[in-house]
């Protein structure tokens, strides 16, 4: 999603771009599907690397990756967000010295234990280019003295507001999902749930889907299920009432989140899409990168605890989201990154 609409922006500049897709997503709804629907150019490379430990993903991300860029010999290599794919990309890039550059740069949430984590820090570390979404995350860098660096710390906006603006008015076009699931407008709640933190503690996740079990009678909760999600329930045998479908597409998710009442998740991207679409946010975490959310009283933290959900939860159904435009840039985030790359070729 992030690199539609830097690649749309490249496009019209004129900059050539050579795309790579690592295949750490390789389900076809939470990867294929993408491409298709937004119009993002075909991968010139797909390594097809899936599965396995952290430590063996990344390591074979980082041989493949780095055999791409020997033969493509690039100015700069883009990375976006903060998954493996962008901590391999990085590293294969700036031991071949080639600068970095890192879309989504100086976020935190101050939880070694989440493996975003750490991959966001190390790639702002070893970027010559930091684009931040906001000035929190610029506060975080200057937090971290990255004043000492070698690096051009610049506030973009959020390209991921960007690609809102411009897919929003393909809804109605692009999903019919909610009348496949008879779903009417403000009368469900939408529910992801696919963190480590939550699916491999079995605890937490109990207490999570007992939460969900309590609000889907009351209000139906729609949840597109993460397939390492399905596979926990079904290994701890944990019951869970909801409407749960398989995994959507970018449209599909869009109309979900236009249509609903609030969101509850534990996913970072639909923290912010919430807040885009002016709905109220449950997250399902200790901590949030997204710390301005929360304090613009749009995003509640309530971790796995159960009672926390529901009290959140049975406030949230009778207030009034609070509009605070302006969170995360114009909208011109793309445009700002293009522009930059066009200047220094």
């Amino acid at each position: 999603m992030k690199a539609a609409t830097v690649s749309r922006a490249f496009s019209k500049l004129g900059i050539p771009e050579v795309l790579v897709h690592t295949g750490q997503h390789f389900d076809h709804n939470m990867s294929q599907v993408f491409f298709d629907e937004m119009e993002i150019p075909k991968p010139d490379y797909h390594l097809e690397i899936h599965g396995g430990t952290h430590g063996a993903m990344t390591g074979r991300m980082l041989e493949k990756i780095e055999e791409v860029l020997i033969q493509e010999k690039p100015d700069y290599a883009l990375v976006y967000g903060d998954t493996n794919s962008t901590l391999a990309g990085a590293l294969a890039a700036v031991k071949l010295h080639i600068p970095v550059a890192h879309v989504e740069a100086g976020l935190r949430s101050f939880e070694m234990k989440m493996p975003e984590e750490i991959n966001r820090i190390l790639t702002d570390r070893v970027s010559s280019i930091l684009f931040c979404p906001t000035s929190t995350a610029i506060q975080n860098l200057s937090n971290e003295e990255f004043k000492n660096f070698d690096s051009k710390i610049i506030l973009s906006g959020d390209v991921m507001y960007d690609a809102v603006l411009h897919y929003r008015p393909q809804i109605q076009h692009k999903s019919t999902i909610l009348q496949k699931l008879s779903l009417t407008s403000e009368k469900f709640v939408l529910t992801t749930l696919h963190r480590a933190e939550n699916t491999n503690d079995v605890s937490r996740l109990k207490e999570i889907c007992q939460a969900l079990n309590n609000i889907h009678q009351q209000i139906p909760v729609v949840l597109p299920l993460h397939p390492r999600t399905k596979a926990y329930l079904r290994e701890h045998q944990i019951s869970l009432d909801a409407i749960v479908i398989e995994p959507v597409g970018y449209f599909d998710m869009l109309a979900l989140l236009s249509g609903c009442k609030m969101v509850l998740t534990d996913s970072g991207g639909l923290q912010k899409e919430a807040y885009f679409f002016q709905k109220f946010c449950i997250t399902l975490r200790d901590q949030t990168e997204w710390v301005e959310l929360v304090q613009a009283g749009v995003n509640t933290l309530t971790g796995a605890d159960q009672s926390k959900i529901l009290s959140t939860f049975t406030k949230a159904m009778n207030q009034e989201v609070p509009s605070i435009p302006g969170l995360y840039g114009t909208g011109e985030a793309s445009q700002m990154i293009a522009r930059y790359f066009s200047d220094l070729c």
